[in-house]
């Protein structure tokens, strides 16, 4: 009757052991056939089978069944860090109200085209980027910036896709398409973000794929030496100490947690407004020790207005329409100034050959005239001679020159963002030791702006490819500089940068697409954020790294000594699992 319990106990204990660790032994098997021996699976296929083998039923089944729980907490913290992002930004409207033969119809927004009509209700939803073709109304855009403070939207204004409308009816004419708008592209690079692993990270997994072998070969070591070593071998509590070593050794805590807390860090960006295209960059922005900035739309807003309007042998209204005709074809926030001020008059004229000169202006034909419009170093390079005392001129000065004869000039000014000066002194705090502004503006008025904001060094009257030229330079004393800008002439440096920020909403597609990290709030102080936020994801990451190790290296010494079993195994293992998940979760939370 007792071999009949012997057996029953063993068929009991079998079954269980099936139900609960049959999926982790079949990963274990056909990782074997695919040559991929040297796994966790592995580790726990054989620490088991190795306690049933001694008779350790129960600690057998309580391995399993603890490794599997514990893989089913990793499981659901990553699926609950992804849905969190995910439902941050990607919670898109399912219908759309489209003008459809004078009256508005329910829409897949993916069949809307640009140009197309819609209508977003108060409380609605923005489903596609627009501009406001009424009134107006206000927007809440946490949803892309992170924050709170609703957003004023009036006519003629742009709206992006994930905002949602708080107050008036509002209608908006359609500028990009459903996969193409602000919030598509957002949640493209988010989800694009956690396969850029961070150099913690990719050394964490090739550390585990040679870590596992050497821990499987040092417990066969620690089962068959001591026959050589100890006079009083029994191979069944040796044995039991190598299983217990295998059950310590499993790498699960590092292999899970980490990249759980580099996609935490991610998660937390987005939801103050910063976009990081990849964990290393995380990684990337702690070592930052020198923030290099463009001026406008980087530290001042960008939404330049004129100021005065100097014109000679020519009517003020025809010269402000060439020029507008002409600087209608450029996106930058000085030619919108101008085209804004100018009024409808331009829209008629006929505007062709159209050239951008890099870090000088536009050079084209309106009407039959040859138009010359930009700085003052457009009209030297064109050899055309102009009044000198423009050139004392501080402010911000268009120029122009029509059939090769110098015109007039427009004066716009341009004010520092509210936030610009903070966010210089927080930069201090984080470790900056250098602040430096480059810019293709009058040196004078960067010089001005530098002196306000207390920057360390500033360059005016730079082309990009002088931009590049002095980060080079930078880079060349041994500098981990991170470039700030937002035009399409910052996309070079943007990218030669050891980390590269744009500026979201008013920069353009071309230094989005180059950049590291996008500032969605277009706030300089997001800078400082991005790199407390990097700072505090890496200090949890190498919390999690002592954890595992220390705990992992206490309890392998007490189980060599014979002092651990299975059960403190599975506390090294899946406990120190669990509370470094929880740690890393912990990101999420936390408010920058």
């Amino acid at each position: 009757m007792e071999w009949f319990k012997g057996y029953l106990r063993i068929l009991v204990f079998g079954i269980a052991y099936v139900l609960v660790g049959g999926k982790v032994v079949k990963h274990a098997v056909t990782n074997i056939g695919r040559g991929n021996i040297f796994n966790e699976f592995f580790l726990m296929t054989i620490a088991t089978l190795g306690a049933f083998y001694i008779g350790e039923f129960a600690e057998g089944v309580a391995v399993m069944l603890f490794y599997v729980i514990g893989e089913h907490f990793q499981e659901a913290a990553v699926a609950r860090s992804r849905r969190s992002i995910k439902e941050l930004i990607d919670n898109r409207p399912e219908k759309v109200s489209v003008q459809k033969n004078g009256r508005f119809e329910d829409v897949d927004p993916k069949n809307v085209n640009i140009g197309e009509i819609i209508q977003v209700k108060p409380g609605e939803k923005v489903a596609l980027d627009g501009i406001v073709l009424n009134e107006g109304s206000s927007f809440n855009t946490a949803a892309l910036t992170g924050e709170s403070k609703p957003d004023t939207k009036r006519k003629g204004e742009a709206v992006m896709a994930g905002m949602i409308n708080l107050e008036k009816l509002v209608e908006l004419e359609v500028t990009s398409r459903y996969e193409d708008s602000a919030l598509s592209k957002i949640l493209k690079l988010v989800e694009e973000a956690s396969g850029r692993k961070a150099k913690t990270q990719q050394f964490i997994t090739k550390f585990a794929k040679i870590y596992t072998p050497i821990v499987v070969f040092m417990a066969i070591g620690l089962a068959l030496l001591p026959y050589f070593l100890v006079e009083t071998y029994v191979f069944d509590d040796w044995l039991y100490r190598a299983l217990v070593f295998l059950v310590i050794s499993c790498p699960c805590a590092l292999v899970i947690s980490i990249p759980l807390g580099y996609f935490g860090g991610i998660g937390a960006a987005s939801r103050n407004g910063l976009l990081f295209k990849g964990s290393n960059f995380l990684d990337l922005i702690t070592e930052v020790d020198t923030v290099v900035m463009d001026k406008t739309g980087t530290l001042t807003e960008g939404v330049f207005k004129v100021q005065e309007v100097s014109v000679e042998n020519i009517s003020k209204a025809e010269f402000l329409a060439l020029t507008a005709a002409l600087e209608s074809k450029s996106t930058h926030p000085i030619a919108s100034a101008v085209v804004e001020h100018a009024g409808d008059n331009y829209k008629q004229l006929e505007v062709k050959e159209v050239e951008e000169i890099a870090g000088h202006g536009l050079k084209g034909i309106v009407e039959g005239k040859k138009l010359l419009v930009g700085n003052a170093k457009l009209l030297r390079k064109f050899n055309i001679t102009y009044d000198p005392a423009i050139d004392e001129i501080v402010e911000t000065i268009v120029v122009v020159a029509i059939n090769g004869q110098y015109t007039g000039y427009i004066t716009i000014a341009d004010a520092i963002k509210e936030d610009a000066a903070a966010a210089i002194s927080k930069l201090r705090e984080y470790g900056i030791i250098s602040v430096i502004m480059l810019s293709g503006d009058k040196d004078s008025i960067v010089q001005k702006v530098a002196g306000q904001l207390n920057l360390d060094k500033a360059y005016g009257g730079l082309l990009p490819q002088d931009k590049v030229t002095k980060v080079e330079e930078l880079k060349e004393q041994g500098k981990k500089v991170a470039f700030v800008g937002d035009g399409i002439n910052d996309a070079p440096v943007i990218t030669l940068a050891d980390v590269g920020i744009a500026m979201g909403a008013l920069g353009s597609d071309a230094a989005i697409e180059t950049a590291d990290v996008v500032i969605q709030t277009d706030q300089p102080s997001k800078i400082g954020t991005a790199i407390k936020i990097g700072k505090k994801t890496r200090q949890i990451v190498w919390q999690n790294i002592i954890l595992a190790f220390g705990v992992k290296a206490l309890v392998l010494t007490f189980g060599a000594f014979g002092v651990a079993s299975l059960w403190e195994a599975v506390f090294a293992d899946v406990g120190v699992a669990f509370l470094a998940i929880l740690n890393a979760i912990r990101l999420q939370k936390i408010k920058f």
